[in-house]
């Protein structure tokens, strides 16, 4: 009979500790590693690696199913697995056909672990003996892989500045190595219980098209997700384009972004589970309103009171990124059934697909019409995705609302 308690939950955060610093040793470099270790046009380089991910689109459809039959956690040792033999990869590439190949690996990996591990979080939150509801676990893997990120970023800035091709090949190496690291300690050390398998009456993804409160947030949350990935996106270009700043301003407010993030999450939301979590949107989406409408009153003008004005409001989408992530994805966790878990947190994983597609021409489309344009839109798109949050509030069942509710459903 297998076991219903979970064990290993500090080598599950460590190990995305560590998927995350591999991952943010090699982001800086994307497109640039390619452009110094091989003579393709960055041109080609950039259709070849857009080309590779699209291909990619299908899987989360299979890793839900997957998920739900075999369980989610060897799914998450696969696909880090995957994304360090494509890293190990990269160090040997030389042409085209090598850019396509290696970075198709590498994205089948990505796309398979963005499709399972929160199922695993979620899977691994139901037998642990910790007084956590899934909202903290999620918070706890968001403050993980936050921190892993900001490290794996300084590190790859204190070493490419030689500009030596053999650092960059150390790099990809060091990411591999990551993520092979990663894999191994979940796999070895990290157990979850099985859920039951789909009932009659479950459907799987049938039954998940049918259901408009999950299919409705889903799409709300592609606003959420498009405006948590605007400041990264957008504040660089803004600075140095709108505010006329320095150009060092920017990664410093980045910085101090991800600081907070990587510190704060789980306390934020653990004094956050008395209230519903659809307010907790409404309040995020607030946030993000704010923040933007700051933004949009931004122009040219002494660093005396630019900064100060650009630190507040950056504040503010701190503050809404800290709830967002874990309480939206603890929201759609209690909406799936238990056994279609698996296929209803992979299929959520569109919504941030989609953002990932529409965020960049959403900005730049905008920014060349007017600076401040982009931030406006936006600020209204967010009251719209609050004011759609209020009217889901209705349909999602009483359990699912608080995270204090969840548990005590569960405990009896």
């Amino acid at each position: 009979m297998p076991s219903t308690r979970s064990r290993g939950g500090p080598v599950l955060i460590a190990a995305l500790v560590v998927d995350s610093v591999g991952n943010g040793m090699f982001v800086p470099l994307a497109l640039l590693f390619f452009t110094r270790l091989t003579e393709v046009p960055l041109t080609l380089i950039g259709v070849l690696v857009s080309l590779a991910n699209a291909l990619t689109l299908p899987i989360p459809v299979l890793a839900g199913w997957l998920a739900d039959r075999v369980g989610p956690l060897p799914l998450v040792v696969g696909a880090q697995v995957a994304q360090g033999w494509g890293y190990l990869a990269y160090t040997a590439v030389d042409g085209p056909v090598g850019i396509f190949l290696s970075s198709g690996l590498v994205a089948v990996g990505v796309r398979f672990f963005w499709s399972s591990v929160f199922t695993a979080v979620a899977d691994f939150a139901d037998g642990s003996t910790r007084a956590m509801s899934k909202d903290q676990w999620f918070a706890w893997a968001n403050m993980a892989r936050t921190a892993g990120l900001g490290v794996g970023g300084l590190v790859t800035a204190a070493v490419v500045t030689s500009g030596d091709d053999a650092v960059h090949r150390g790099v990809a190496v060091g990411s591999a190595a990551c993520y092979l690291l990663a894999g191994a300690a979940i796999g070895a050390f990290v157990r979850a219980p099985r859920r039951e398998r789909e009932a009659a009456g479950d459907g799987g993804y049938r039954a998940m098209l049918r259901d408009r409160p999950f299919l409705a947030l889903t799409g709300i949350n592609s606003v959420f997700a498009m405006t948590s990935l605007m400041l990264a996106l957008g504040l660089p270009v803004f600075v140095v384009e709108a505010l006329r700043a320095p150009a060092w301003l920017a990664p410093v407010v980045l910085v101090g972004n991800t600081l907070v993030l990587s510190l704060l999450a789980a306390p934020v939301v653990k004094r956050l589970a008395p209230f519903r979590r659809t307010r907790v949107l409404v309040a995020a989406a607030a946030l993000w309103a704010g923040w933007c409408l700051l933004f949009a009153a931004l122009g040219p003008g002494r660093l005396l009171w630019v900064v100060p004005v650009l630190l507040v409001a950056t504040a503010l989408f701190t503050a809404a990124e800290l709830v967002h992530a874990p309480v939206s994805m603890a929201l759609a966790t209690a909406l799936a059934p238990p056994s279609a878990r698996g296929r209803y947190l992979a299929s959520f994983q569109y919504s941030f697909t989609v953002a990932s597609i529409v965020g960049p021409a959403f900005f730049t489309s905008l920014f060349e019409v007017r600076h401040w344009l982009p931030w406006l839109a936006l600020a209204a798109v967010n009251g719209l995705a609050g004011a759609a949050v209020l009217r889901l509030e209705r349909v999602v069942p009483a359990a699912a609302r608080r995270a204090r509710d969840e548990g005590a459903l569960a405990a009896g």
